[in-house]
């Protein structure tokens, strides 16, 4: 591979001019796989020894070497994550750990759900098989309940693929069509699962949601996961996730839910309730992308999963514009709408679409593939799969593109299949839905991060590979991305850190993930813990937090009565008799929380008291000591800084005060608070915004 030539250097045409001279008998056309020609010059080609050895003694070849075979070593976020398969794990205990998930029902016949050497059901387990003529449970898919038809089949593919991130099987060589191959597995593989069905075709109400929930707590679930939430979120007495999540958690189940995919916009959460545990989704360290290839020799890198291979080098390339039908405007036909184009110019060509197109316009009128313009930027981070051939391209490439086409008689282009690229991350994924909290905006809101961009997972093949009505396709396993499959990663964390210690209540899980998550880099986001909470889950560290912070359901009403809910309005979240207490002061910010928040006003002094109990978990005998951050315009302080425990379970209490003299309208501020003995270090996220 040598360096780029400097000035005018058409790549393309020099390397099929080197092979067309070494040549005996194939084109170079039919011989070049892949010409490399952004960061340095090179190609791949087929080549017998006897041509290869030309090639190596032209002048200006730097190497040539054949080409080797690297195998895949995982389907990557849970290594990711600090997670390998060999981490250490209590298999008796694993395998009676039953995990509930409420989503579009459930492919039995998946690998990731064989119960080869599986037991019977654990004991506790009440539930049943809602059996049908193509639908049957195992000892690994213990229950599966619709609420929504005759069968839980799964016939859009989400619930198959959450399912399978929480606790599917270890599945060797899983792939979608080649692209990220590795092993798939969940992350307590010996766990039990059951399935509700209470969407349909990603349509949920209200009714089957409570239903799912009223069942799974008598089946006898361990813990829920919910990857699905309202566009709008009602408050919380409204809100069935809400309700469902507060029963569950009377009875000793935690609930994590998705924090929906309405970002990057501010306050956009549709899970804001304080006990449950809200899952924002970000990237991991592979990425999808896929190039395409101009006649100019140039090559450009879009954002696709792309799992088409274009039979060829070079295609026809035309503009939605120079292909529109008559009888559609022909602003609808640069986007390449549905009925747009002309079927006799698309024919056997690429057609340019300049905005995000479904590809149900150039699929129906016979195109060949796609290149489309992602003029919003809003597809940047996450890869769609797309009905035929296509790449998303930034405005900077699909101006290149055009350039291309103005200036030449005959364009021409390809289109390559999608490859898994390094990049950096975490970072938080455009589409998570970002806080403050709608609803009680001294919590802190979401809970904390987990991978949801371009997670390769099980799939049912009665599924839609893609979002497109168009596609035929049927896989066994699917590339998806939202805060959908983020949730199940953090609920097979707590799944994993409840093998360890079954006694603990859902708070105290909740708070060991919180406390012990990697810290993000808030350059990367400006909305900050806003967008990723306390950080990155680590299922590994959250085994042992040393300390954390428990809540009960008294805890949590004495908040929503702080917060000015009235008696009633507690009793419709609570189904008893809970009632708020008269003449007394509460605050919400005193429920013991993992993280703080304080909403101010802008330009005035203020002064914030939390109150908290930590529970040592950790060791007998320890001393935490205290450090805080915070920046200049603030002060931090927390009475007592030291912390002496001399037994386990103990519990002891601190206050933290933070305080200002006057913040900007608008403002967002980091802080935060670690306690540590030189063992363990529990992290607080802090946040103090106008």
């Amino acid at each position: 591979m040598g360096a780029l030539p400097e000035g005018e250097y058409m790549a393309l045409s020099h390397h099929h001019s080197i092979l067309q001279e070494v040549l005996s008998e194939s084109s170079a056309a039919d011989s070049l796989i892949r010409s490399y020609n952004r960061s340095f010059n090179g190609f791949a080609a087929k080549l017998t020894e006897e041509e290869q050895e030309k090639i190596a003694s032209m002048e200006g070849i730097v190497s040539v070497f054949p080409s080797k075979i690297y195998k895949p070593l995982t389907t990557r976020s849970w290594d990711f994550l600090g997670f390998p398969d060999t981490v250490k794990r209590i298999p008796t205990v694993e395998s009676d750990v039953i995990i509930g998930l409420l989503d579009t029902g459930i492919w039995p016949d998946s690998e990731s759900f064989n119960d080869e050497g599986f037991s019977p059901p654990p004991k506790n387990w009440k539930g049943k098989c809602q059996s049908s003529k193509n639908f049957t449970c195992n000892k690994k898919l213990i229950g599966a309940r619709s609420y929504t038809g005759d069968s839980p089949i799964d016939t859009v593919g989400h619930g198959t693929h959450t399912s399978s991130t929480a606790a599917g099987r270890e599945v060797k060589g899983a792939n979608l069509f080649g692209l990220a191959e590795g092993n798939a597995r969940g992350a307590v593989p010996s766990s039990r699962i059951a399935m509700y069905q209470v969407c349909n075709q990603l349509s949920c109400t209200s009714e089957t949601i409570l239903a799912a929930f009223d069942d799974a707590i008598a089946d006898g679930v361990d813990i829920l996961s919910v990857s699905l939430g309202p566009t709008v979120p009602p408050d919380y007495s409204n809100d069935p996730v809400a309700i469902g999540s507060f029963h569950a958690l009377n009875k000793g189940i935690l609930t994590s839910q998705s924090a929906g995919n309405g970002g990057p916009s501010i306050g956009s959460l549709s899970s804001n309730a304080p006990w449950l545990l809200t899952v924002a989704a970000t990237s991991t360290d592979r990425r999808i992308e896929n190039k395409i290839e101009l006649g100019n020799g140039v090559t450009l890198v879009g954002i696709a999963i792309n799992t088409f291979e274009l039979n060829g080098t070079l295609f026809p390339l035309i503009t939605g514009g120079d292909a529109a039908s008559s009888s559609c405007d022909i602003e609808f036909a640069r986007g390449c709408e549905l009925g747009c184009l002309d079927k006799e110019l698309v024919k056997g060509k690429i057609v340019f679409c300049d905005q995000h197109s479904q590809g149900e316009g150039p699929l129906t009128a016979g195109a060949l593939g796609m290149i489309l313009e992602d003029s919003q930027m809003s597809y940047s981070d996450d890869s769609t799969a797309y009905p035929i051939p296509a790449t998303l391209l930034s405005p900077k490439s699909s101006a290149a593109v055009e350039l291309y086409m103005n200036k030449t008689k005959n364009p021409q282009a390809n289109i390559l299949k999608s490859e898994g690229f390094k990049s950096k991350a975490p970072k938080v994924a455009s589409f998570s839905s970002r806080g403050p909290n709608s609803f009680t905006s001294d919590i802190l809101k979401p809970d904390i991060s987990a991978p949801g961009v371009d997670i390769l997972a099980a799939f049912s093949p009665l599924g839609k590979m893609s979002e497109f009505n168009v596609d035929k396709r049927s896989v066994k396993f699917n590339i998806l991305a939202g805060t959908s499959m983020a949730c199940p990663h953090a609920t097979g964390a707590a799944a994993y850190v409840m093998t360890f210690h079954p006694d603990w209540s859902p708070s105290a899980i909740k708070s060991a993930l919180m406390t012990t998550a990697s810290p993000m880099n808030s350059s990367n986001d400006a909305t900050a813990e806003f967008g990723y909470g306390a950080g990155n889950i680590d299922p590994v560290k959250a085994v042992d937090p040393g300390l954390v912070y428990d809540a009960s359901k008294d805890d949590y009403i004495q908040m929503l009565c702080a917060q000015g809910y009235t008696t009633q309005k507690v009793r419709l979240i609570s189904g008893d008799n809970s009632s708020c207490p008269s003449g007394t002061t509460l605050s919400v910010r005193d429920l013991n929380y993992p993280s703080m928040a304080v909403k101010v006003e802008s330009g005035r002094p203020f002064e914030a008291n939390f109150s908290r109990i930590v529970t040592n978990i950790g060791l007998a005998n320890s001393t935490y000591k205290a450090t805080v951050y915070a920046p200049s315009q603030l002060t931090i302080t927390v009475t007592p800084s030291v912390l002496s425990f001399k037994s386990l379970n103990e519990k002891q209490h601190f206050i933290v005060t933070v305080a200002g003299k006057g913040l900007k309208a608008t403002s967002q501020y980091s802080l935060s608070l670690e306690w540590s003995d030189g063992i363990h270090n529990v992290r607080s996220p802090i946040v103090v915004y106008t």
